[in-house]
């Protein structure tokens, strides 16, 4: 039932901005653009879902809009819009169809997938359909802009110093046995204070979240029984998702979202969104009209130039959003400083960022879209991480985005893996990815810092199916295994999947220990990703897309104790020792060889401890190398313009399956150097060891020596008690030699 409310006097001018509904403590102001438009109307919906409807008299600049007095934070509300219904010209106006408001800050209710909620009769494209889609629509929120941020701080951690951790909502807290019931898989869950203890255990300093912006739950997938688990499918980009609520009181999302920023921000943990500005839920040609279809098609999407009735879609989900277009970018930065100043969060991860930079057809860093965010006063000073592919021509930018980004690294990730499973490649790209890839990113100004290192992420396979599985396993996902990568790098070592052997269950620890300290040992900036401490599994499924169940879910009951206090213990090694997070590149001149002269920054080392010549590079080594980070060439000062200084280091890498015998050379003052970390337990107990001693490296092991200082006195018991588990001795008391030990 409908009511025509347009000459109701409490309907004022109001402003053309700001863009969506604005409360002001005394009323709202409602303001949408659409340059097609003919007419617009405001549709309230009351507690019994009876909809008034208020015309929209007032335009400016294309902006319809009005203020209503009467109207305060719980109103639900949408549009519909009055303009021409022609596909093959990229118009799909249809009053019918209520809209959601693009900027809408909240969203309530979820939709009922049926004929209403589609612009044109099934099976016929080119018609029309003019059922109402009131009943079958989520709805716009009227919300309270007021929150008690009294106290908060920005952590504002530099990304030298940053730990990121890709988690999300649901599947990281809906298991958790210390979370209440009624708050598991929500923005609170994750505010928790068992979240946070764990956080705090891993040296956390950042925790990027999937999509929490409003997202759909596709009709496809719903038909299946499966839902839209990981939530690149966004409809609305301001709001919260209503899902992840724990009140489920309609627009408190909002709260719980910015309660949830509050209390990490407390704990010192900054707070990445995961965001998907490339498309929307509306799909292609023969998607639903939910928002921007039917509000001003053209303006929001990129139309096929030959046929306007298709959309061009370099994500792979049906359409793309038209960054060429004024209004769709302004969208996009309102949008961007809303996350940021009204609900605090630190930065954002840009889901197929190259997407973005397509004004036209090729990836353009010159792109608007980059001058924006550029010479934006608030968005440009938060952590902006791209995610540097999208699936068009020439999408794969790695190492080409502007300089004040950072990027996921995907090469890090390939040549980390293959690594490892022992596949052969120069040992220089492992060398690169090892020191902050200079090779991607020094070119254009930027520092190490600028890579987001991974060998895991939500895409793919997890660290332990990594090293137990060889080919994809999505038979779950109902897409006959057309889904999901099939070149995954990985290894299972002799069995696919779970096996009883305790060698390979050995084997696949080891290496599981050996990606966690690479990672955690690499120039740039380290990301882990949910779960993978715990030896969290997901049968060998590397698209968990929609699986909303125990496949992605982090069981806490069945974790990985001992591979939990091995990443805990290499992510102290990290913060406590700034030669493994340096912000500049190693200058990496080449290093004199007599004892007692200045060594330099680096240098790359042979099993039997002399340098690495040119031609050695290509040759393998029978996949061993060693590394020498010399702690006194740290050319950085600290917060208080002191000079960084930290004991030297050797680290020796030995992916064959041979045990090597890699002699430890002799540097500047001849140092003894003690065994901090083995992943394959062997040297757990060893004395210091002298200059030209020789250290037993075990196949698919990873060694760190440190330079042994007798007048350090460490103890902790936490760490060497649980690394003694690991090697396989019994726990001691105390550490004397160093405070990791594997």
């Amino acid at each position: 039932m409908a009511r025509d409310a347009s000459e109701n006097p409490a309907v004022w001018p109001g402003s053309p901005y700001p863009l969506g509904a604005t409360y002001d403590g005394g009323g709202t102001n409602f303001a949408l653009y659409s340059e097609v438009a003919e007419r617009v109307e405001l549709c309230l919906f009351d507690d019994d879902g009876v909809e008034s409807r208020i015309a929209l008299v007032e335009v400016d600049a294309f902006v319809w809009h009005a203020y209503i007095p009467t109207v305060e934070p719980g109103q639900r509300y949408g549009y519909r819009v009055h303009g021409p219904y022609d596909p093959a010209n990229g118009q799909r106006c249809n009053p019918s169809k209520l809209l959601l408001d693009p900027y809408a800050k909240a969203v309530d209710g979820e939709i009922a997938w049926g004929q209403a909620v589609y612009g044109y009769t099934f099976g016929d494209p080119d018609s029309r359909d003019d059922s109402d889609s009131a009943a079958a629509m989520i709805t716009g929120v009227v919300v309270n802009p007021y929150f008690d941020w009294a106290g908060d701080r920005r952590p504002g951690t530099p990304y030298a110093e940053t730990l990121v951790y890709e988690a999300h909502v649901r599947g990281l807290t809906l298991r958790h046995p210390a979370v209440p019931a009624h708050l598991r898989g929500t923005y609170s869950a994750i505010a928790h204070p068992a979240i946070i203890e764990h956080l705090h255990k891993l040296g956390v300093t950042a925790i990027e979240l999937m999509p929490v912006h409003q997202f759909v739950d596709d009709d496809v997938l719903q038909q299946k029984g499966l839902r839209n688990y990981w939530g690149y499918n966004t409809i609305s980009f301001f709001a919260p998702h209503n899902g992840y609520s724990a009140s489920g009181r309609r627009g408190q999302q909002v709260q719980e979202f910015k309660g949830m920023v509050k209390a990490l921000h407390a704990a010192g943990i900054e707070v990445i969104l995961d965001v998907v500005y490339n498309h929307t839920a509306e799909g292609n040609g023969l998607g639903p009209t939910l928002s921007m279809r039917g509000i001003d098609n053209a303006a929001y999407y990129k139309l096929d130039d030959d046929d306007r009735r298709q959309y061009t879609d370099y994500t792979g989900t049906g359409n793309s959003l038209n960054v060429r277009n004024p209004h769709a970018l302004q969208l996009v930065m309102d949008s961007l400083r809303y996350w940021v100043l009204e609900m605090h969060v630190d930065g954002f991860r840009f889901d197929l960022a190259s997407a973005l930079a397509r004004e036209f057809y090729a990836v353009d860093r010159l792109s608007s879209f980059f001058e924006l965010v550029q010479q934006d006063p608030v968005v440009s000073q938060v952590k902006l991480i791209a995610e540097p592919w999208d699936v068009g021509p020439g999408g794969y930018q790695v190492g080409n985005f502007p300089p004040q980004w950072t990027e996921w690294n995907g090469r890090y990730r390939d040549t980390v893996r293959d690594f490892w499973r022992g596949e052969p490649q120069a040992l220089g790209e492992f060398a690169s990815r090892l020191t902050g890839s200079a090779d991607l990113y020094e070119h254009s100004g930027r520092r190490p810092v600028a890579s987001v290192n991974f060998v895991t992420a939500h895409d793919g396979f997890t660290l332990r199916d990594l090293v137990s599985y060889e080919r994809k396993h999505n038979e779950a996902n109902g897409e006959d295994g057309r889904d999901g990568a099939d070149d995954n790098r990985s290894r299972n070592f002799g069995v696919e999947g779970p096996t009883d052997d305790p060698a390979i269950l050995a084997l696949r620890a080891r290496q599981q220990r050996n990606f966690i300290a690479t990672l955690l040992l690499s120039q740039g900036v380290p990301m882990l990703l949910h779960g993978d401490e715990l030896g969290r599994t997901q049968g060998g499924n590397n698209n968990g897309y929609a699986q909303d169940d125990e496949t992605t879910w982090v069981d806490w009951d069945a974790a990985d104790q001992p591979l939990l206090e091995f990443t805990a213990a290499l992510a102290r090694l990290r913060r406590d020792h700034p030669t493994f997070r340096r912000r500049r590149f190693f200058e990496g001149r080449p290093v004199r060889r007599a004892v007692g002269e200045p060594v330099q920054d680096i240098a790359w080392l042979r099993p039997d401890g002399s340098l690495m010549e040119s031609e050695d590079w290509d040759s393998g080594f029978g996949r061993a190398i060693g590394v020498f980070l010399n702690g006194a060439g740290i050319r950085e000062r600290d917060r208080r313009g002191e000079p960084i200084r930290d004991r030297h280091f050797i680290v020796l890498f030995n992916a064959g399956d041979d045990i090597i015998d890699f002699h430890i050379p002799v540097v500047e003052y001849s140092p003894d150097w003690e065994v901090v970390v083995d992943t394959a337990g062997a040297q757990a107990d060893s004395a210091p060891l002298g200059p030209g001693s020789t250290v037993r490296l075990e196949a698919t092991s990873l060694i760190v020596l440190r330079e042994h200082d007798p007048r350090a006195s460490v103890v902790d018991h936490s760490v060497a008690g649980a690394l003694a588990v690991l090697a396989g001795a019994p726990a001691t008391t105390h550490a004397p030699r160093a405070e990791l030990r594997v």
